[in-house]
């Protein structure tokens, strides 16, 4: 790898992505990887902190892997892999488990949210998975990481981690910033403007999803709960017309000013179907191409095997170090 910085991102194969995902992660890869060294990762392992059926995930992470494909991850320039293709990610949690401690995993706000939507299986994975993250991050001398709202106190156990071992045994890891996108839009279900876009929806018509073709994305968008009068502004008490224009702008580059005059005397009807097309314009592309990448399972396999090869080379490098640190005998290979 080049003197660039190495920037890490993970994404969990649980399932269909929605434009939230993309605007948020998935459309700014293809550029991070010109400025930073990306290593991008299917957190599979994470995963399995929720119960899941082996035949779906394993169809997940290869829909994934076609999925960062399609939206521009050239593996000549980036590492592309499965998380548990590479074992030292587990064996490095292991070692951070030892100077990690209960309450601080225990006040983690994650694990409380899913330990009350998931009570029939609150497993150690559950309360662990931020010292697993930490060790995805770490493994690479990461220094920055793309992180949204959900994940800051992970990435900062990352930082109290990586200082403390580096305060118990030498400077071993670096301390990885957060990498905040520019493009902040916030996605709102399109049936309950007052949630958050989520692919786990009971109702199909709240969110896009990444492998929704261009009539049925149209079909959401006029569909989508909008408010009383007419007026097509940003406005707090107008969050179904605020939802819709944020969702425009974001995938038009244009301001909120730009937008409403642009649609200033227009009536809903046509607004939502013009938010439509230009989501359907970004997003059908993508999912023609993902399913190109998804009909050639032998060349996804091909892409993991050498993405994981390449990891491993940079995890193993970080993990002997801190084998030697602790005190374990370097296995002679």
């Amino acid at each position: 790898m080049d003197d660039k910085k190495i920037l890490f991102s993970a994404i969990q194969p649980s399932g269909i992505l929605t434009i939230g995902n993309y605007l948020g992660a998935l459309q700014n890869f293809k550029k991070l990887q010109d400025d930073y060294n990306g290593i991008f990762a299917i957190a599979d392992l994470h995963t399995l902190t929720v119960r899941q059926q082996p035949s779906v995930l394993r169809a997940n992470v290869y829909q994934l892997a076609a999925l960062y494909l399609a939206c521009g991850i050239d593996v000549s320039k980036s590492i592309l892999f499965a998380q548990s293709h590479v074992s030292a990610h587990a064996e490095l949690a292991w070692i951070l488990n030892t100077i990690c401690y209960p309450g601080e995993l225990s006040r983690m706000t994650q694990f409380k949210d899913k330990s009350k939507r998931h009570e029939d299986n609150i497993n150690m994975g559950l309360m662990d998975y931020p010292v697993l993250m930490a060790a995805d991050i770490l493994l690479y001398q990461t220094e920055l990481v793309p992180v949204g709202a959900d994940q800051k106190q992970h990435l900062e156990l990352s930082r109290d981690l990586a200082i403390r071992f580096n305060n118990l045994y030498g400077e071993t890891f670096k301390v990885p910033e957060g990498y905040i996108s520019k493009s902040s839009a916030r996605i709102m279900s399109l049936a309950d403007p007052t949630r958050k876009m989520s692919k786990s929806d009971a109702n199909l018509n709240a969110f896009i999803s990444m492998d929704d073709d261009k009539d049925t994305i149209i079909r959401k968008f006029k569909r989508a709960v909008t408010d009383s009068d007419n007026k097509i502004v940003v406005s707090p008490e107008k969050p179904g017309i605020s939802n819709l224009l944020s969702i425009y702008c974001a995938f038009t580059g244009l301001t909120f000013e730009q937008a409403q005059e642009y649609f200033e005397g227009k009536g809903y009807g046509d607004f939502k179907i013009a938010v439509g097309e230009v989501v359907a314009d970004k997003i059908d592309p993508i999912r023609l191409e993902k399913n190109k990448f998804l009909s050639d399972k032998q060349y996804l396999d091909s892409v993991l095997s050498e993405g994981a090869n390449k990891a491993e080379r940079l995890a193993y490098r970080t993990l002997n170090k801190v084998y030697k640190k602790v005190g374990l005998v370097l296995r002679n290979r």
